[in-house]
């Protein structure tokens, strides 16, 4: 793999897109405690490709064959009363989805010149969901109340664009240091970040699982950056039941340590089982590379 940007590989038939390397793994778990796992995830490619069938024009003209590929993951951790956490996770995923293949004009050819229009439909798909998820509410009483976290990342060649909602994480593992790529939409966090309490106390707060923002309800307006991406990089999306579970030491550990992403998240998981399992877990992870 080459460390150089892979930005200077794109050209009509080769674009940069193409010439990522992605190892992609995931697991979701119910957890020891919870009787049914609330969390969902979603991982996905994007393609638009063009083949030269037929031409008189002098070769190498045009390409014969062309391709564009993006990755998208998300993960959603569902609250609400008996299975309503769970429609509502699965219901933001399904919105998402839809709200993809409204949008179908390919804007990520140039995300450098366009990165302000991405944002904005990240923010748009996050919209539909908590519309979604607040429609279905209203329509079915047994499911009033019920709200889900949600993070998404995209990614097309080396630029990298994360939003979310609630307290499902980002995290982007670089050179061996473990960061957090997003800021937790709860009662504790706000509470750290005023100095009331310190990040120790965060850790066991009895009320660190109360949302400030959430899907389904009253705020729910989504967080989006964008960051480029380095060879070597782990990009990882997780629920809470992953990182309550396991101190970021060891989570760096593992996912410096485990030979492939997939046994990354099976190792991760079975971590947390073993730290107690107090909630559904899950986490989505794709190591980053180009071609040489």
């Amino acid at each position: 793999m080459s460390s150089a940007n892979p930005d200077h590989l794109d050209s009509p038939s080769h674009p940069a897109s193409m010439q990522v390397v992605v190892d992609i793994g995931a697991a979701s778990h119910a957890g020891r405690v919870r009787p049914n796992n609330e969390d969902s995830y979603l991982v996905l490619s994007a393609n638009r490709s063009l083949e030269t069938l037929r031409t008189n024009l002098p070769a190498g003209r045009i390409p014969m064959w062309s391709a564009e590929r993006a990755y998208g993951f998300a993960v959603a951790d569902g609250v609400g009363g008996q299975q309503a956490g769970e429609v509502a996770s699965q219901l933001a995923l399904k919105t998402v989805v839809e709200h993809i293949l409204t949008t179908a004009d390919w804007v990520l050819r140039d995300p450098a010149a366009h990165s302000e229009r991405i944002e904005e439909r990240m923010v748009e798909r996050f919209a539909w969901a908590n519309a979604a998820v607040q429609r279905q509410a209203s329509l079915h009483p047994q499911l009033s109340g019920m709200g889900t976290t949600l993070t998404v990342a995209a990614s097309l060649g080396s630029r990298l664009f994360v939003g979310h909602v609630g307290d499902s994480r980002a995290y982007l593992l670089r050179a061996g240091r473990l960061q957090v790529l997003t800021r937790d939409h709860s009662l504790v966090q706000l509470l750290r970040d005023t100095g009331v309490i310190t990040p120790d106390e965060a850790a066991s707060h009895h009320m660190r699982n109360v949302l400030l923002r959430c899907l389904g309800g009253s705020e729910a307006v989504a967080d989006v950056q964008q960051l480029m991406l380095q060879t070597g990089d782990q990009l990882m999306l997780c629920t809470d039941g992953l990182y309550e579970m396991i101190p970021e030491p060891a989570l760096g550990e593992i996912l410096q340590s485990a030979p492939t992403s997939q046994a990354a998240c099976d190792q991760l998981v079975a971590s947390a089982l073993d730290a107690g399992g107090t909630d559904n877990v899950t986490l989505t992870l794709a190591r980053y590379g180009w071609k040489t």
